[in-house]
């Protein structure tokens, strides 16, 4: 069995709608569903909760792989709005209040590697002004608020974690259609993973 992860009730709700004519529908924060294949569980937002819950999950149930999937916010305009792609090295960003910062990269499974691989800063703060943005713009490419916890509570673990993204937004650009163009991302995140969840199937 493997586990596929969501931030938000609202990020997961088209694929628990859709997956296996909804038999996850209904799945709440902090709450797992499971089948004889396939784990669903929503962890909430931000890395407590991320790190928490999943290490609560890995507690509680034998998976072979782990999938955080969700949406991020792309840092420079290069990657599309609704695009989904493959984090291929994720590192926690909030440690700025040192004078010389290091980001340890913790590099990650690609599956698929047809989709465009990312790397992702997992971050609670906001990012203010044009400089922090252009300093993560040169080392990072989108970012979240809980793909690190997961991927490094998995990583301790000893399961194998992939990180999915599809883009919903560019970081300090104003989206007049913001709720549209979240819904459409979620929707297609949802598309992506129904078609291709038997990819990322350990063989028996």
């Amino acid at each position: 069995m493997i586990g596929i992860v969501f931030s938000t009730k609202e990020e997961a709700q088209p694929f628990l709608a859709t997956y296996q004519r909804g038999r996850f529908d209904g799945l709440g924060e902090g709450e797992s569903f499971h089948d004889d294949t396939l784990l669903v569980s929503i962890l909430g937002i931000g890395k407590i909760k991320g790190a928490l819950r999943t290490e609560r999950l890995l507690k509680s149930y034998k998976l072979k792989a782990l999938i955080h999937a969700g949406t991020c916010t792309a840092l420079n305009d290069k990657l599309k709005i609704g695009s989904v792609v493959s984090v291929s090295q994720v590192f926690e960003g909030d440690r700025i209040e040192l004078s010389a910062p290091t980001y340890p990269r913790m590099p990650l499974a690609v599956s698929l590697t047809k989709l465009e691989q990312v790397t992702l800063v997992t971050q609670d703060h906001t990012v203010q002004g044009a400089t922090e943005l252009s300093y993560w713009q040169r080392i990072a490419d989108v970012s979240d608020m809980t793909g690190y916890a997961a991927a490094y509570v998995a990583a301790t673990h000893g399961i194998e974690c992939q990180i999915l993204k599809v883009i919903s937004g560019h970081m300090g650009i104003d989206d007049a259609n913001f709720r549209k163009t979240l819904s459409s991302a979620h929707l297609a995140m949802a598309e992506f993973l129904n078609t291709n969840l038997a990819k990322f199937m350990p063989e028996a």
